[in-house]
Order: structure tokens, then sequence, then C-alpha cells
């Protein structure tokens, strides 16, 4: 499975962006899960969202709750990161990711065997 990322840019606190992650290969689109993951300068890689297409289920940081929504579009293989009322320690690289409905459970990065090469989102104050 390849994976893509686009959408990362500089945008002031208060604002938004939409990170899109464009698949292609492996079996079928919706036989993965996906996850979203960022690191930031000098920290460890975290879960911030995650979609399994077998039952639709979703999974959030705590961190980002209420700010920020996963979704994908079937017919385009992709999968998206609604980011809104973005914050500075919002800033860092984000990953896509994909792993085997029957593995991934969550937001643990050892679940997801295929990465995207990142998007850098920076928040400014």
């Amino acid at each position: 499975v390849q994976l893509e990322e686009s959408g990362g840019g500089l945008v002031q606190a208060g604002g938004s962006l939409r990170l899109s992650c464009a698949t292609s290969g492996g079996t079928s689109f919706d036989d993965y899960a996906y996850g979203w993951f960022r690191q930031a300068p000098g920290k460890e890689r975290e879960g911030v969202a995650s979609i399994n297409l077998r039952d639709g289920s979703t999974h959030y940081a705590d961190s980002v709750k209420g700010r920020f929504t996963i979704s994908s579009e079937n017919a385009k293989n992709t999968v998206y990161l609604q980011m809104n009322s973005l914050q500075p320690e919002d800033t860092a690289v984000y990953y896509c990711a994909a792993g085997s409905c029957d593995v991934v459970a969550g937001m643990e990065p050892y679940e997801y065997d295929y990465w995207g090469q990142g998007t850098q989102v920076t928040v400014s104050s």
C-alpha cells in the first residue's frame, strides 16, 4: 500500500486545515484501518486519529477530540483529517498510516504496516 499525504501548511492559531491521504496498491481500500499520527521535534510519534473501514469505528487522541475529524472517501481511496481550532501545540509532521483491520485496534504505531512520507503542519500563535 502506498500512501501520500497532502494539505499541510502554515496556519494561524484558531485556523483550520484538511489533510488528505491518497492510497494506492494493496487489496481493497476498505480492507484496511487508517490512522493519522504526528511527530513534533524532540517528541515521540503519537496517534491522533484512526478509522477502521470494516466497521466504521473511529478513535481520537484526547488532545484533539472535538477539534479533529477523520473520514474516508471510498470513491477516491482517500482518507482525510479535518483539523479545526488549531493551536501551536498541534505543530508537527503529520503521517498517514495503514494497517490490517484484523490487527489495528487503535492508534499504536506498531499496529500499522504502511506509512506515508508526512506533511508539515505549522500553527503560529
